[in-house]
């Protein structure tokens, strides 16, 4: 029984930590989508907008600076919207993106303010792209001082929330082993729509439709086949840097 007078339970809450204005929408779309569709807080700590490296259309149609920048901004809210979720940027600038101390403690700020319960954030290695690497390592690097006590900052310190690595663009070359199988079937949908307001990437639109059919493929092959899942599942696939805590095996 619920009293009236009880207090709301605090929805979960979910940190997406990345490097450019597409990442999180190709990579964690169906994640973040799942979460907002149980009522949790997605928060996007976005770092650049991709504007030199990610925005090659916009290059060759003679766009400025300035403009990139305003339009993979614009690219990046309306998908985030799709999604449910907030985005925060950070305009730390891309290609490359550097690891710098206060874009480190900016991150921290983040993490004492939105207290994750679970971390999504790119793998450790991408030899085609360093700016992915760096906000790995600034990633981790502001979840383990957002934990200590003394760490200068605002904010409530946090726990040790879990970390998920999202699947790169090129998993073979990153040492990424798909060891989470994330079954985003219900909103597949909402992703492919929020991919779809990334018109300066469009040629990945139909790219990271394949990969989600073939993540699928491979989660009905190790879920059983008396599963009841539907014929055309999709996925999204994940690492996991930590141990995974639990009570029992399953």
């Amino acid at each position: 029984m619920t009293h009236g007078n009880a207090p709301a339970a605090t929805p979960r809450s979910t940190l997406v930590v990345t490097a450019h204005a597409g990442d999180f929408v190709w990579r964690a779309g169906g994640a973040i989508a799942l979460a907002a569709s149980r009522g949790e807080k997605v928060t996007i700590a976005c770092l650049t907008f991709g504007e030199r490296g990610e925005s090659a259309k916009a290059w060759r149609e003679g766009k400025k600076l300035a403009e990139i920048k305003a339009i993979r901004r614009d690219e990046a809210e309306r998908a985030a919207a799709t999604l449910g979720a907030e985005v925060r940027f950070f305009d730390a600038g891309d290609y490359p993106l550097l690891v710098t101390p206060e874009l480190t403690d900016r991150l921290v700020e983040v993490y004492r303010a939105v207290q994750p319960d679970v971390v999504l954030t790119h793998p450790v290695e991408d030899p085609y792209n360093g700016d992915h690497p760096a906000a790995n390592r600034m990633a981790l690097e502001a979840r383990v001082l957002a934990q200590a006590i003394g760490y200068p900052g605002e904010g409530e310190i946090i726990g040790a929330p879990p970390v998920f690595y999202f699947e790169p663009h090129q998993p073979e070359m990153s040492g990424f082993r798909p060891e989470v199988l994330l079954d985003i079937t219900e909103v597949w949908e909402t992703k492919r729509k929020a991919m779809e307001c990334l018109g300066a990437q469009q040629h990945l639109w139909d790219y990271y439709t394949d990969l989600a059919v073939r993540r699928g493929v491979q989660l009905k092959r190790n879920a059983g086949p008396n599963l009841g899942l539907a014929h055309r599942t999709m996925a999204e696939a994940y690492m996991r840097p930590y141990p995974q805590i639990a009570q029992e095996l399953a």
